[in-house]
């Protein structure tokens, strides 16, 4: 992915028979989501225009342009969208959008390295930080609150974090 692109949502696949499909929307007001159209795959190569039928359980029923069976929709299921970033909202001085995190340094409270941040999770809970590091034979799930990670420098490409005892070890 490029950084001027961040991902706004997925695609749960198809809802209904008549072409909607279920649509998660990673956006702070879901229905936004259709604002930042058109969205495209990862790799760019779909394009989609975005037209949100109402809420469901679990996030919205959309249409996509080009999608217009039961089939088509199933096809997609698990397909991330992403907006450009200059169609996004600013952010203020202290907000930041999660792909801002990807490349991270994190460091401890001492100024000791952890590691790097891969990617940004969340299971139903909360958001957690998977880092890794040198050392490190798999990544570390770091519980991304601001008692666990208190500071968060994207000028200075880095976070500082307050793991629990143990974690890293």
């Amino acid at each position: 992915m490029t950084e001027d692109r961040v991902c706004v949502g997925a695609i749960g696949g198809a809802y209904g028979v008549k072409g909607e499909v279920r649509l998660k929307s990673y956006c702070a007001n879901p229905e936004d989501i259709a604002m930042y159209a058109p969205l495209t795959s990862e790799d760019g190569s779909r394009s989609f225009e975005v037209t949100i039928s109402r809420q469901i359980s679990n996030g919205l029923a959309a249409r996509l342009s080009g999608v217009d069976t039961k089939e088509q929709g199933d096809a997609l299921r698990g397909l991330r969208l992403y907006a450009l970033r200059s169609q996004l909202p600013a952010t203020d001085e202290d907000e930041f959008y999660y792909a801002d995190l990807i490349g991270l340094t994190v460091l401890d409270t001492g100024g000791n390295a952890l590691g790097t941040i891969k990617a940004v999770q969340n299971h139903g809970a909360s958001d957690l930080l998977e880092i890794f590091g040198p050392g490190m034979k798999t990544t570390v799930l770091l519980p991304f609150t601001k008692e666990v990670v208190p500071t968060v420098d994207i000028a200075g490409g880095r976070v500082i974090a307050d793991p629990p005892e143990g974690l890293f070890e």
